[in-house]
């Protein structure tokens, strides 16, 4: 098992996060994801990153009650859906997510997409949820720095993070170091780009550092203080996405793979969504 995948990065309301967890879209309901969890829980993960959208809060919530660990060990992320915005839908959502899952609280509630009219309300939603216990930290996900000025100027709390895609060829520079000052945790998803690993520097890097393409990517995420959460349904692909925590990317690497940034992104714009 990995202890350093307990390493963590403390949220600016005190509540530690896992810099790595493993992400779950895509993964099937049923034996797929209850035994895909379930590894990941043996080899040391902590963190798991579901939604309501992804229709398997079910399985992981059965992975979690056969795998045995100690409620308080764990770090379960879900997040509200697009149909389920506004404040009573939003209360009405996490009690479903929270059933599926079969948990008493979730540790990080997330806004899944900013939908226009709807994500101030739905925060406000996500507030209550905060200040009654029910989950420890609040955030949102795809959101810019344009939406996040937004919601900070009409809300109590300022997101604890903001879940967005993240890798090499869509480094999102301004919208780390606005995150960054303002004390809400960057998160990674896709942050392998989705098995677009093929990039020359990736292979080079590789050899100099012994260490597979992905296992390069994630480490730039951890360097860059970022918190990632790659997808995995295969046992090896899980335990080698761990193995980032013994080795550091140079500063001139560092740089090299920031100079990959092409703005490009595999999944939606999020000032441009239709669902």
């Amino acid at each position: 098992m990995s202890i350093a995948l307990q390493e963590s990065t403390q949220l600016h309301n005190g509540v530690q996060m896992p810099w790595l967890g493993l992400g779950v879209w895509q993964v099937k309901e049923g034996n797929e994801i209850v035994s895909s969890v379930k590894h990941a829980l043996q080899v040391g993960y902590r963190s798991i990153d579901t939604a309501a959208i992804y229709g398997n809060e079910e399985g992981v919530g059965k992975a979690i009650a056969e795998a045995g660990i100690p409620r308080e060990e764990l770090f379960v992320t879900t997040k509200v859906w697009n149909a389920d915005q506004g404040y009573e839908s939003t209360l009405q959502a996490f009690e479903e997510s929270k059933k599926k899952l079969g948990l008493d609280y979730i540790d990080l509630y997330l806004i899944h997409w900013p939908v226009k009219g709807k994500y101030n309300d739905t925060w406000k939603a996500l507030e209550k949820l905060y200040k009654d216990g029910q989950v420890r930290a609040i955030g949102v996900s795809n959101f810019q720095i344009h939406h996040l000025q937004d919601l900070m100027s009409q809300s109590e709390i300022v997101p604890m993070v903001n879940q967005v895609e993240y890798h090499p060829l869509l480094n999102q520079k301004e919208l780390l170091a606005f995150c960054q000052e303002h004390k809400i945790q960057l998160e990674a998803w896709s942050p392998l780009m989705q098995g677009n690993l093929d990039l020359p520097l990736l292979q080079e890097l590789s050899g100099k550092y012994q260490k597979s393409a992905a296992q390069i990517v994630l480490r730039w995420d951890l360097q860059n203080k970022v918190v990632t959460i790659p997808k995995s349904i295969t046992a090896h692909r899980m335990e080698e996405n761990a193995q980032v925590f013994d080795f550091e990317l140079s500063t001139e690497d560092m740089a090299k793979l920031d100079e990959l940034n092409q703005n490009r992104r595999f999944g939606p714009d999020p000032d441009n969504f239709d669902f």
